[in-house]
């Protein structure tokens, strides 16, 4: 009778449901309700690859002013104070006429200038900017590919945290069943129509349930742990609660099944495409701006200040240069970074060509996955079924006292492994959805 009593305690603990640490207080995280769009979104806003592409793209713009910084003018002020002496002769002027000094005694000199540097034209300066607004733009489609990549990445955190929580309402039903089982073979140890074993092995499978929802609630807490790192919010201080349960319609997004139209709308779409086709149109500009550094460099310099030996008796002297300078010989460094640009578009042409056929195959095996996941779902709702079926006749038979309890517990274990493979199937074709949002550049569209 004790043992009886103590293992129906420990059934009842189990379905209890959540545990002290987990239940609200004073001191408990912040409970935060999430819905599956709710995550996608989150991550494509605040987790920290997210963030870390917008710095990126910030120094890219930084360098596009500093790159353009050659072509606007330059304001300098400066101010000076010397005091020097001369020797004629040190000027070609020979003074040698008695009690005529060769020396000028020292005198002080103060001079303050304002001085304006302009270019005027600079069609290598030129390219380069235009190289460097290009790389801006390579820089946001990498960021995009960063923020479809976080979006996959939560999505997937989501679907985990949804299969473990069916997978603690799967072993809270199995305990249930195991509980019934149980109370039905101590009414039949009673009424004398079975044996103790009978008891035992109904005692044994509480226990199996009870150590399965236990493993089942960690892998739940464990999941939410990763899923809260997903969105870059704290996992101590936040307590995520699911909104959506793990549903054949979970991780949608608007991609076409049809293989030619997906495969096309990811040629359009995919950030990593747009990303290197940004690049190679930077290195065509910056292999034009070295080929323009043979063309002439025109700059105008002027100033403006005053000058005399003392403040009060200066004078305003001003300048005025305009300077022409033509590149004839730099040691052949020019034709070698024309030969660097070159390869670098090389490059990026076979990258390009490589991604097209990477984009499409992605798509082709998300596309198989999801058939097949879907054949799955048909798969293991009727093999829940059949498994429910079998464990009612079971239990039947047992009552009535023409099979033992071990037909009973096969049947249990059909129904355990049924459930995994529903829940398995969901979310293999909840997976596979994702992963074909990701395929044709539209996971921040999941929903």
């Amino acid at each position: 009778m004790r043992r009886r009593w103590l293992v129906l305690g420990l059934g009842a603990l189990v379905l209890a449901g959540p545990s002290a640490g987990q239940q609200g207080s004073a001191g408990a995280p912040a409970a935060v309700h999430l819905s599956f769009g709710d995550a996608v979104r989150m991550a494509t806003g605040q987790a920290a690859p997210v963030e870390l592409s917008g710095l990126a793209t910030d120094e890219a713009r930084a360098r596009v002013r500093q790159t353009r910084s050659v072509l606007l003018p330059s304001v300098t002020a400066g101010a000076a104070w010397v005091n020097r002496n001369f020797n004629l002769k040190s000027f070609g002027i020979p003074l040698n006429f008695p009690g005529v000094p060769t020396v000028v005694p020292s005198f002080n000199n103060y001079d303050a200038r304002l001085t304006l540097n302009q270019t005027l034209f600079d069609f290598s300066s030129l390219g380069r900017v235009r190289a460097s607004e290009a790389q801006v733009r390579s820089t946001l489609a990498a960021g995009d590919a960063t923020t479809e990549s976080a979006a996959q990445v939560a999505a997937l955190a989501y679907l985990r945290a949804a299969r473990a929580q069916a997978s603690i309402q799967a072993r809270q039903a199995d305990s249930a069943i195991a509980a019934q089982v149980l109370a039905l073979a101590q009414a039949q140890q009673q009424a004398g129509v079975s044996g103790t074993l009978d008891v035992t092995r109904a005692k044994t499978q509480v226990a199996v349930a009870a150590g399965a929802l236990v493993l089942a609630r960690n892998q739940f807490d464990q999941a939410r742990i990763a899923l809260a790192r997903s969105l870059g919010v704290d996992p101590v201080k936040t307590q995520i609660t699911l909104d959506d349960t793990l549903s054949s319609e979970l991780g949608a997004a608007p991609v076409p099944t049809d293989l030619e139209a997906a495969v096309g709308q990811a040629l359009d779409a995919r950030p990593e495409l747009k990303a290197e086709q940004a690049r190679g149109d930077a290195a065509r500009v910056s292999r034009a701006a070295v080929s323009n550094e043979l063309l002439p460099r025109v700059g105008l310099e002027a100033d403006y200040g005053l000058n005399g030996i003392t403040w009060p008796n200066s004078f305003g002297t001003r300048q005025i240069a305009v300077a022409v300078s033509v590149p004839l010989l730099d040691g052949f460094r020019r034709e070698g970074r024309e030969a660097e640009q070159d390869a670098v578009i090389q490059e990026s042409q076979v990258r390009q060509h490589d991604l097209r056929q990477q984009i499409a195959a992605d798509v082709s095996g998300a596309l198989l996955d999801l058939h097949s996941a879907q054949a799955q779902e048909s798969i293991a709702a009727e093999q829940l079924s059949l498994a429910a079926d079998e464990l009612s006749q079971a239990e039947q038979r047992f009552k009535a006292g023409v099979a033992g309890s071990i037909e009973v517990i096969d049947a249990q274990a059909s129904m355990v492994r049924a459930r995994d493979a529903v829940i398995d199937a969901r979310y293999g074709a909840a997976a596979a959805r994702v992963s074909l949002a990701r395929a044709a550049g539209a996971a921040r569209t999941l929903h």
